[in-house]
């Protein structure tokens, strides 16, 4: 996944300084582009995801015209460290005054994460994200589930409007029926060759997970446009005899494919476009803040929130039992449970994992698609309560949690590792995303 970038210069500006600079643009983003012939400014721009300036001249304060006709992304990156120049800034400020709002990344991280963006933003289109539900809603916990919009055909649809993927649907209960129809031998063959640490599972529920794994791989076999996948694993959880925690685990570590719990499209497009183009590690849980009191509380079978300075700045997550689906690489402990909840079959397994304790961003899209909440925090440890429905949460504090009551768009949330509020933000800049910051 690379963007195609078209490199232009100045007339009679082709230069040394030109080519030492694109010859590091070059190397330094030979992961994430592929750069065109260069052209000079106001001739014909061949078909790519954007332009890029390595060098730019005090010709640009005239020359207005010609950079209002560029119809695609315009970057600046005219250091040698692949990053706008500072002496540059004059021209950048005067540019943005007449209506031009190119990138000027200040890192070369941003530079990737821009290149990646773009590219990210021309295949889409071309992919697709597959789920497994038959009558969402209607199963189990009702009254929860037939709340939720990505049910919702508007926001199908609104995907594919706003940034061209597209929704495919299957049968669950064909898909289960198929996990339970594959052989104990296969699902020993496929356990025998990977290695996962568990506590308290039996061989039935481990070649369980196993076989739902086993089922969607089938399913996906030689589809490349796939490019995240999602269950309606709890409300309709009777169609299998377990949950696909460990089958996301495995599909991302061997194919890089993101995962949806719940079958929830709304976080799988925040999670791909975060994770695609920032490649930072993320997962989704439940959140429940502090303030929120017995709501929250009851839901998770526990009597009271950890004790805590400042409690209205504080937010307990978690999901499934634990923190939620945490792949192994993104861990720093990992462990496949028994199931804790009890709407899916005692068969099942759930994942305990954390993520490294520390600095965490927490991110979604509006449901309206057209802007991008995002609210960096600390994530200052876990708690046990034995027994609930949160065996093991992370506690995470915020800056403004009566701000954040305010504003949130979902119980569903983005987690990443890290403060990523400036790459986020350049990732919704490439997707005409504005950024609401909490």
């Amino acid at each position: 996944m690379k963007a195609r970038l078209v490199p232009v210069y100045f007339e009679d500006e082709r230069d040394d300084e030109f080519d030492r600079v694109f010859g590091n643009l070059k190397e330094l983003l030979k992961d994430e582009a592929e750069f065109l012939e260069p052209v000079e400014l106001g001739s014909r721009v061949p078909d790519a995801d954007g332009v890029i300036f390595p060098k730019l001249v005090g010709k640009a304060f005239k020359e207005v015209q010609k950079f209002r006709k560029f119809k695609m992304p315009i970057i600046i990156a005219t250091s040698e460290f692949g990053t706008v120049n500072m002496w540059d800034w004059e021209i950048v400020s005067f540019l943005k005054s007449q209506g031009i709002k190119p990138f000027t990344p200040y890192n070369v991280e941003l530079t990737r994460i821009i290149c990646r963006s773009l590219a990210l933003k021309r295949i889409m289109p071309e992919q697709k994200f597959l789920v497994f539900q038959d009558n969402p809603g209607e199963g189990m916990q009702a009254s929860i589930f037939k709340r939720f919009y990505w049910w919702e055909d508007a926001c199908t649809n609104l995907m594919k409007e706003k940034f061209g993927i597209t929704i495919e649907k299957r049968s669950f209960k064909k898909l289960g029926e198929a996990a339970k129809s594959i052989s104990d031998d296969e699902a020993k063959d496929k356990l025998n060759s990977i290695s996962i640490k568990t506590e308290g599972l039996d061989e039935r529920a481990l070649l369980s997970a196993i076989k739902i794994y086993l089922a969607i791989t089938k399913e996906i076999e030689g589809d490349d446009s796939i490019a995240g996948i999602g269950i309606n694993c709890l409300n309709e959880s009777f169609y299998s005899d377990t949950t696909p925690c460990l089958a996301w685990n495995l599909l991302y570590e061997e194919k890089g494919l993101m995962w949806a719990c719940e079958a929830d499209t709304m976080s799988l497009l925040t999670k791909y476009l975060i994770h695609k183009t920032t490649q930072a590690p993320i997962m989704m849980s439940n959140i429940y803040p502090f303030l929120m009191g017995m709501a929250a509380l009851k839901h998770e079978k526990i009597d009271k929130f950890p004790d805590v300075e400042e409690p209205e700045n504080h937010m307990l997550v978690a999901h499934c039992g634990y923190l939620g689906v945490v792949p192994v690489s993104f861990s720093s402990s990992w462990v496949l449970r028994p199931r804790v909840l009890e709407i899916v079959n005692p068969n099942a397994i759930a994942i305990d994992a954390r993520l490294p304790e520390g600095p965490l961003t927490l991110a979604k899209l509006h449901p309206g698609m057209e802007k991008i909440q995002v609210v960096e925090g600390e994530l200052e440890g876990y708690v046990q309560y034995p027994g609930s429905d949160c065996r093991n949460g992370a506690v995470i504090r915020v800056q403004n949690g009566y701000r954040i009551m305010k504003s949130f768009y979902s119980h569903h949330n983005l987690l990443i590792t890290g403060h990523r509020k400036e790459e986020i933000g350049i990732m919704a800049e490439a997707f005409d995303l504005e950024v609401e910051e909490v």
